[in-house]
This record gives C-alpha cells, structure tokens and sequence, in this order.
C-alpha cells in the first residue's frame, strides 16, 4: 500500500488503503457500450465481524458492490487528470466497526488515504448519513445528523450527502414514507451541510492537504502520444518489438509498457533511466526521417567501403567511404571507430526504412555558412549534390566489381573432345 488512513467515527470504523499502479492495474469490466478499464475504483469490504457477527466471507454481494459504487462516485470529482498523474488508483475500503453509515466512512477515510498517497485531489471530500422522524405534520418532523443503526431501522429516511467545502458530489436516499416535501429536503441537506463541513475541518486537522511527494515504493511512470498508425509497428509480428523493449529495459519484473488504441504509450518502472532508454526506442520506432534530417548518431560497424551509424533507436543508416569526409578517405578505419560520434545528414531513404547518410554534406554544409550552417536539415542544393555524389559512388563501385569479376568456366559442351574420345567415335 502506498497510502492509508483510519477514520472513525462514534461506533463506525473504516481502515482505508490506496495502491497506486500502471494501466495494468486498471479494473477491467464489460457494459452494454463494450470493454472498458476504470483508473479509479473504490473496493469496499463489510465483513461480519465489523457488526459483531460470524459468517463466511466470500466475494462481494449486491451491498458491498452499492455502497463501494457510491463512495467511488463522491471521490471521482476530485481525482486528477490523467495527463496530471498517470496513476491507476485503487482504493480499499475496509470496515472493522460499523453503528452508522460505513459508505460515508469510506468516504471519509479514502480522501485520508488519497492524501497521504499523495494522489493530488482538487479538494477534500466527506460524507454524512440523515435521518428523518416523521410526526403528525411536517412541521413535527425531525432531522436526525450522522444516524446510527437503530435510527436507520426504526426512522423514515437514510439520506446520505457526500462533497466538498463547496459542494455534493455524491447523493443516495432511501424512504419508508410515501414522499418528501422540498422544504425538508432543504432543511436535510442545510444540516447535511453543517455535519459535512465540521467532519472536514477534523479531517484538515489531521491531514492538511496531499503530500507533495510520492512515496519511494511507489514506481515511475511516464506517458507519451505515439500515431495511431505506428501502433503496429511498435508492438511489432507477434509483439517481437515491444517484447524487445522490455528485455532492454529490465524484463517484466522491473519494466511494463502498454499502448492504448488512441496511442498513448505508457511506461512504468522504479528505474528512471529504464523509462527513458525506452522512450527512445519507442521514438526511434515511430520517427518519420526525411532526406535532409541531421542527426548526431554513432558508428556502429565498420565495413572496408563504408559504416554503419546509429541515427536513432532501431534507426541505422549506412554511410559510404566517399561521404566520410570533404578530402579523400583511404581507409575507413583511419577515420572512424566504432562508437564515434558524429554528425550526419540523411541525403536518400529507401525502401523497408533504409537510410543513405553523409558526414561530408554536412560539413560542406558548416563550412559555407549562411543557410545550411548549423540547421536542422540541410539546403536542397547540398542535399542534391551528396545525392549525385552518392550515385557516382556506386557507379564506380559496381564497375570495379565487373573489373574484378573472373570469367565465366566454359562448359564441357564448348570444350574440343579428346584425342580418345575421338577414337572412341
């Protein structure tokens, strides 16, 4: 748990915990709109002792399910933007004493938990449960404030208010008369409001406002928006790529990543440095690199007519003796190393995501000044100039390699017979 609070209230008693996690931990549920993955849910359990009982415990019944849903729902107001905490919240409620209202309670002590989590609320949130004793007239009824159990069974109403010092968030009524006049529903919820704002202030005495940090157990997590389209490529044939990532990044014990449909990408991991080595590798995948695109990238193989140099992340391009430098390079391995850094241009992009790069149009480039010097792309006039350089070069290649080339075996059907087989005939 990365948070927690006890709240009590007369003979009312609630243990609140709040975990915080990645999209994984979100609760997963099936409605007639679809699927659909709530970040923030509240878990209430009412065991039988809390009212002095023994009976077996199993899973949640309608009553757990009701009272937790309206909890939930007077904390769901107050809860952060996605884009400001990127957290999954679960909260759990569980009720170790109950003589009143347990759902407010949750309430109550959830804001705590939420707080102490340092989940940044918008406002700290609290409920009470009403009653009503109804007489001859309306003018006889009265307004109970914070009902225990046995003015719930024996009075006419269990109006429960949950919200803030500037409003309701969360409503629910139960009546065993055959109506209710506006006027006591203004008299309820005017009491509704005094009970509310005194059990805030004692909250505020204990907690204040939210932590400003999180705690140390608690994991990063970073999010970034990748196009709908790259998703694939991302997740890679049978999710190869992302099963990459996470390797790199420390393996499923240690990293998780998850992609939504509208291409949010999230990373979780106590690792910080984890999280951006794979960020990167995320962008790398997802970059649309264009013929002119400058990069500081690093060599990565050598080849006796050229190098490999890493442009981004799962990015290579390949960058030939000719483009090394302005002056003429002899050999490749007397200018380059690998691991070296350096500055180049993409000058041609191929098919399957193939990169022809230059360290001399860059440097061209530099030297010239004025447009080209120091820019993120480089001049369409020194682009096309690497361009044609480049195509030269593999022109001269491919007729060294037809120089080179042995002639072709005669095959036995050209070859004169021998003097025995010509015997033989």
């Amino acid at each position: 748990a990365h948070g927690s609070a006890l709240f009590t209230r007369g003979e009312t008693q609630a243990l609140a915990v709040v975990t915080l996690g990645g999209e994984d931990a979100a609760q997963r549920y099936e409605s007639l709109a679809g699927d659909g993955a709530a970040r923030f849910y509240l878990q209430y359990w009412f065991p039988p002792f809390s009212v002095g009982e023994v009976g077996r415990v199993g899973a949640p019944g309608r009553r757990e399910v009701g009272h937790g849903k309206l909890a939930e729902r007077a904390l769901t107001p107050v809860m952060p933007q996605r884009d400001a905490f990127p957290y999954v919240v679960r909260v759990e409620s569980n009720i170790l004493e109950s003589n009143g209202s347990s759902s407010m309670a949750s309430v109550c002590g959830g804001t705590l938990a939420l707080m102490d989590a340092g989940v940044p609320i918008t406002a700290p949130v609290a409920g009470i449960a009403m009653g009503l004793v109804v007489g001859d007239s309306e003018h006889d009824a009265v307004i109970l404030t914070d009902i225990i159990g046995l003015e719930d069974a024996l009075g006419d109403m269990d109006f429960k208010v949950a919200g803030t010092p500037k409003g309701v968030t969360s409503v629910q009524m139960d009546i065993k008369v055959e109506g209710i006049t506006l006027e006591l529903m203004r008299r309820a919820l005017e009491q509704a409001r005094r009970g509310r704002l005194h059990i805030l202030e004692e909250m505020r005495r204990a907690m204040p406002a939210p932590r400003a940090t999180l705690p140390a157990a608690v994991p990063k997590i970073r999010t970034m928006s990748i196009p709908m389209v790259k998703i694939g490529e991302v997740i890679g044939p049978g999710g190869k790529k992302i099963r990459s990532i996470v390797e790199q990044c420390g393996g499923e014990d240690n990293f998780s990543i998850s992609i939504e449909n509208d291409g949010t990408v999230t990373f979780m991991s106590r690792d910080e440095a984890a999280i951006e080595v794979a960020m990167g590798l995320v962008r790398g995948l997802v970059v649309e690199i264009a013929a002119g695109d400058r990069f500081v990238g690093k060599v990565t193989k050598l080849l006796p007519f050229g190098a490999y140099v890493e442009l981004l992340p799962g990015k290579e391009g390949w960058l030939h003796i000719s483009e090394i430098a302005i002056e003429r390079t002899e050999k490749v391995e007397n200018a380059l190393k690998e691991g070296d850094a350096l500055e180049v241009a993409v000058i041609e992009k191929g098919r399957n995501n193939q990169f022809r790069v230059s360290r001399k149009a860059v440097l061209v480039a530099d030297a010239a000044g004025g447009e080209g010097a120091g820019a993120a792309a480089l001049p369409e006039a020194v682009l096309a100039e690497a361009r044609q350089a480049a195509i030269a070069a593999d022109k001269k290649r491919s007729a060294s390699r037809g120089e080179r080339r042995p002639p072709r075996p005669r095959s036995r059907a050209s070859e004169p017979a021998d003097e025995g087989d010509q015997k033989r005939d």
